[in-house]
C-alpha cells in the first residue's frame, strides 16, 4: 500500500496546527479552529496527524493506543512524515495519540515530570467524537477569565478525578489535547477543575 501524503505545503500548513495548538493550551477550554488538509491511515484522524506532523521530530518520542498501534500503516505514516520513534511503554513518550479515549490509560502510565525539570512531561493528544465549550466541566487558571466551560465525549468514567489529580501535581502534570473533526481544546496542567458548588 503506497504511504499516504502529509502536508501539502508543509511550512504553512505546519505553523497554522502548530498556532492552533498554543492557541488552545494559552485559553484553556476555548475551542480553536483546527482543520489539516491531511487523509491519514485510519483510525488516525486528520487532527491527530496534523498535530503529530507540527509538533513531533526525532527527539520527541510518540506511543499509540492500541487501535492506532494494530495498523502498521498508521506507524509507517508516524515514522515517515515526523521521524519521530514510537515507543512500546507509554512512560518514555513525549507525545501519546489517542484514538479512543474512553479506553485512555490512566495518567500516571505517563511521564510527568519532575520538580527539577516539569516540562519533562507528556502531552496526550486524544481524538473524541464530541467536542462543545458551551457547557460540561467548570475550569478556571490562567488564561481563562472568570470560568470556561468545556465538554467531550467518550472519555473514561474517573475523566473528573483525574483532571483534578493532574491540576494538584502543579507544575508537574500532563498537558491535554483534544480534537475532534474541525477542533482542538486544551486542558494544560495549570487548568483547574472547578466544583459544581464552585462554579
Amino acid at each position: 500500500m503506497a504511504l499516504r501524503a502529509g502536508f501539502r505545503d508543509p511550512v504553512h500548513a505546519a505553523q497554522a496546527v502548530f498556532r492552533a495548538a498554543m492557541d488552545a493550551l494559552s485559553r484553556p477550554a476555548c475551542i480553536q479552529a483546527l482543520a489539516p488538509a491531511l487523509t491519514p491511515p485510519e483510525p488516525l484522524t486528520a487532527e491527530l496527524a496534523g498535530l503529530a506532523l507540527a509538533l513531533c521530530d526525532a527527539d520527541t518520542p510518540i506511543w499509540l493506543d492500541a487501535p492506532l498501534a494494530a495498523v502498521p500503516e498508521v506507524a509507517a505514516y508516524l515514522r515517515f512524515h515526523t521521524g519521530a520513534p514510537l515507543v512500546a511503554a507509554a512512560g518514555e513518550a513525549a507525545f501519546a495519540l489517542i484514538a479512543d479515549p474512553a479506553a485512555c490509560p490512566d495518567f500516571v502510565a505517563f511521564a510527568q515530570g519532575t520538580p527539577d525539570y516539569p516540562d519533562g512531561s507528556a502531552t496526550l493528544i486524544l481524538a473524541v467524537d464530541h467536542l462543545t465549550d458551551r457547557r460540561g466541566l467548570a475550569f478556571s487558571g490562567p488564561g481563562i477569565r472568570d470560568l470556561a466551560y468545556l465538554e467531550a465525549a467518550p472519555l473514561p468514567a474517573d475523566w473528573s478525578a483525574r483532571l483534578a489529580a493532574n491540576h494538584a501535581l502543579f507544575p508537574r502534570g500532563l498537558d491535554i489535547l483534544l480534537v475532534a473533526p474541525g477542533r482542538i481544546a486544551g486542558l494544560p496542567r495549570s487548568a483547574r477543575l472547578r466544583e459544581a458548588a464552585e462554579a
